[in-house]
């Protein structure tokens, strides 16, 4: 998708386990347009511009995550810990991303 003119970015940095467990699930994005690349790419040294339809992917791809029993046997442990509080503010950044619509 190409972004229009009124179509603004969203900075987050994503670093640390976060990003690892992320990282783990990129190739969910696959029909994302290039996101599952640049996640595949990104570092964390700088924050990630992110568009509305970006956390969108993300944030289902991080759901399908945190339900899969295969990954997150116990649904505890720093992996998914991390995961889910990446979670939570990806959701605070896409509520405020709708909200200034």
């Amino acid at each position: 998708m190409k972004p229009g003119s009124g179509d603004k970015r969203y900075p987050i940095l994503i670093t640390g386990r976060e990003l690892d467990e992320l990282q783990r699930f990129a190739g969910h994005m696959v029909e994302a347009f290039g996101l599952d690349r640049r996640i595949g790419n990104y570092r964390g040294t700088r924050p990630i511009g992110l568009y509305r339809w970006d956390m969108d992917c993300l944030i289902d791809v991080i759901d399908i995550a945190l339900a899969d029993r295969k990954a997150y046997p116990k649904q505890s442990g720093p992996g998914y810990e991390a995961l889910k509080a990446l979670h939570i503010r990806l959701q605070q950044l896409s509520d405020q991303a709708y909200a200034e619509m």
